[in-house]
């Protein structure tokens, strides 16, 4: 009788504990998950929705839409009037200033001060 080693592998007996392995690797993946998607980008809302509450009337910002405008007034509905040219004004939802575009325009003009306190 002649045995190959497919036979062999295939009468192999199941290892011990093997039931604890697909959910060792689902736990893996959602740790792995989180750590890398879930909670960068929850910080990272949790910074926008920190400088949003922040801006105030005089700072130069771009909206989402990549206006550039300076805020004329604040007001207490959660929206702000935008000042785009002399004269001509906008109200926008405070959410929709981006503070990534706004860092970039104050780094690309030279202004130094420092758009959210990074923690």
């Amino acid at each position: 009788m002649q045995v190959n080693s497919a036979t062999l592998f295939l009468q192999a007996a199941p290892a011990p504990g093997g039931g604890m392995m697909p959910i060792f690797l689902m736990v893996g993946m959602f740790v792995v998950m989180y750590f890398f998607m879930i909670r960068p980008q929850a910080k990272k809302a949790k910074e926008q929705k920190k400088f949003a509450d922040s801006i105030a009337a005089g700072e130069q910002v771009v909206t989402t839409a990549g206006i550039h405008a300076r805020i004329n007034r604040t007001n207490d509905d959660g929206t702000l009037q935008l000042e785009i040219s002399r004269g001509t004004f906008m109200t926008i939802e405070r959410s929709a200033v981006s503070m990534e575009m706004t860092a970039a325009a104050r780094k690309k003009a030279g202004v130094t001060t420092e758009v959210v306190a990074a923690k």
